[in-house]
């Protein structure tokens, strides 16, 4: 299965921003898939602006609605068709930079 993933940023990249590209660094190596970074001075959060994170061109809702967590990200891509066999090991691969994000706050 193919994944595309997109990433709707400010310049320079802000709290958000960084933690989605991080996201897609991870999914790009984990998933083989096919990440890019677009910059926009267009503020809509998961939507078309930043911050925003697109898998196959639909954006990743967060549960909470203010930041895409892991678990929101595995449950776009499942249902984008990718299998729980595919995602094995992704949750701990995302939790770091999450984690990067939050030690940077303290």
């Amino acid at each position: 299965m193919s994944i595309e993933i997109r990433v709707i940023s400010q310049r320079p990249p802000g709290g958000r921003c960084t933690l989605y590209a991080g996201y897609a660094d991870v999914l790009e190596r984990h998933l083989e898939a096919r990440a890019e970074l677009v910059f926009t001075t267009t503020r809509d959060a998961h939507g078309e602006g930043f911050p925003s994170l697109r898998l196959n061109g639909a954006a990743v809702q967060p549960e909470d609605g203010v930041i895409l967590m892991p678990a929101d990200i595995l449950a776009g891509l499942k249902s984008h068709g990718m299998t729980e066999e595919a995602m094995l090991g992704l949750v701990e691969a995302l939790e770091a930079p999450l984690e990067r994000m939050l030690e940077s706050e303290e």
